[in-house]
């Protein structure tokens, strides 16, 4: 029987609910002609280099699922090699339940969003956390008021793109300023008219 990298998310009870659903001929299709993607590719890396900020799943040793969201500066989920991200962890509300799961369970997940593009990046992988110097030093951004306690390397098992659907489009704050920088200029040149034609 064949094993397709989308099989660590297409377990034998989802393909089943497919089939009865009528996904699964396209899946398989998908499958067919190679699945999901297993290397970090020059579209990921550019999608990577633009996020500040993902959701990292981690689980229990009996499955308890956890979403902690993680941020920095862009691009701040480095990449190591064609298979390995990593990332500084900072130091937050020190409840460390992410690194707590990752001791009895290295199965991890990452979650991107571009809310403005509406794209969606899926990760599947393992993780473990390190405290080596020299990765600790490539990691962090010396202008980044956080302050790494550790590194979170990430091991890619398989990743997928979604698509934009019921993705709302939200902005952020330097977006924000980009679009509207003419209407800046021109709100400020009609002021400026204003002023004239009141002397």
């Amino acid at each position: 029987m064949a094993v397709y990298s989308s099989d660590i998310a297409f377990t034998p009870s989802v393909k089943k609910i497919q089939e009865k659903k009528g996904s699964r001929r396209g899946y398989a299709h998908m499958e067919d002609q190679g699945g999901w993607r297993t290397e970090i590719d020059e579209q990921l890396t550019g999608f990577l280099a633009e996020r500040d900020s993902f959701y990292l799943g981690t689980a229990t040793s009996d499955g308890q699922p956890y979403i902690q969201h993680r941020g920095g500066k862009p691009g701040f989920l480095k990449i190591i090699d064609d298979t390995t991200l990593a990332f500084a962890d900072f130091r937050g509300n020190r409840q460390y339940i992410s690194s707590g799961n990752l001791a009895e369970n290295e199965k991890a997940y990452i979650f991107l969003m571009d809310y403005a593009k509406q794209r969606r990046v899926k990760i599947w992988g393992t993780a473990k956390t390190s405290s080596d110097p020299a990765l600790m030093d490539r990691l962090k951004d010396d202008d980044y008021k956080g302050v790494p306690e550790q590194a979170i390397i990430f091991e890619i098992k398989a990743w997928d793109t979604n698509c934009p659907q019921h993705i709302t489009r939200r902005f952020t704050e330097p977006q924000i300023i980009e679009m509207t920088e003419n209407l800046r200029i021109r709100i400020y040149a009609l002021e400026q008219e204003l002023a004239a034609l009141k002397q």
